[in-house]
């Protein structure tokens, strides 16, 4: 009678889990599966990797659909204690290249075209404006 030794059965379960954990990993949703064609355009990330982590983004989109805003805010990076802000431009406006850490993170000039602003601070709490700076 042919038995299939228990090594063998441990070691298909061990390479079918191990599928299935790295299947599942790849499958995860991204910033790639939104509609909004998002593109990062100016980035700053402060170099203290002791303290709170400070990070700017300046992004365009093609769209103005403010969930999809919102979500690829909630894809960015955040540590603990740190503060993650993104500022939505739309596509075509004039768009800052370089965003600035403090208060003030883009210059004046580019407020009339900042579409949204998605902030999330050292506490992990989210705060999404539309037309922070008021419209263009």
């Amino acid at each position: 009678m042919n038995k299939i030794k228990p090594k063998y059965l441990i070691g298909t379960g061990v390479v079918l889990l191990l599928i299935w954990i790295v299947s599942n990993a790849i499958s995860q949703p991204g910033v790639q599966d939104l509609t909004g064609n998002f593109k990062e355009v100016a980035v700053y990330r402060n170099e203290n990797n002791t303290g709170p982590i400070v990070r700017v983004y300046a992004v365009t989109t093609s769209d103005t659909l403010w969930s999809e805003m919102e979500q690829y805010g909630n894809f960015m990076p955040h540590t603990k204690y740190g503060s993650t802000k993104v500022y939505f431009f739309r596509e075509g406006t004039p768009v800052p290249d370089q965003v600035l850490p403090g208060v003030e993170n883009i210059a004046a000039e580019f407020k009339p075209y900042c579409l949204a602003v998605y902030d999330k601070d050292a506490m992990s709490s989210v705060t999404f404006r539309r037309f922070p700076f008021g419209s263009k």
